[in-house]
């Protein structure tokens, strides 16, 4: 499965960020490296270290529900992503584009909740630093 691909099957499953049974401060590792529009490797890396925790953690079930669900109405790539996944689990190509796309909408949540910030001093405002894993 290509990242390409899985990134589209992830899209089309329709899964959202506030029904899944995840670790969303886990789950801000992505979301903060989403804010970075020029650098969305960041986002990508972070994706790739934290899908196997969240896919263990409560990912699983609803994931795979989604990629049977997404097989059986004729999602393109969905047989595929569902092969992956069963394979795989939370270190295949399609539970780090799920990963990725719950991050892009905890990204968008905060954005609203950072936007009525806007005006305040910068001292009040909640921080949108970004923490960079240590090397390895």
């Amino acid at each position: 499965m290509t990242p390409p691909r899985a990134a589209e099957v992830a899209a089309a499953l329709g899964l959202v960020v506030d029904e899944m049974p995840i670790c969303l401060a886990c789950l801000s590792f992505v979301s903060l490296s989403c804010h970075d529009e020029e650098d969305h490797a960041e986002a990508r890396r972070w994706a790739r270290r934290m899908a196997p925790d969240l896919w263990e953690e409560g990912l699983k079930e609803p994931a795979l529900r989604a990629l049977r669900r997404a097989r059986m109405t004729g999602v393109r790539g969905a047989e595929s992503a569902l092969a992956d996944a069963e394979a795989k689990g939370g270190r295949s190509a399609i539970a780090r584009e799920i990963v990725l796309v719950l991050g892009e909408q905890l990204a968008e949540r905060e954005r609203a909740l950072w936007a009525r910030w806007e005006g305040r001093r910068a001292a009040d405002r909640p921080s949108m630093s970004v923490v960079r894993p240590p090397s390895t």
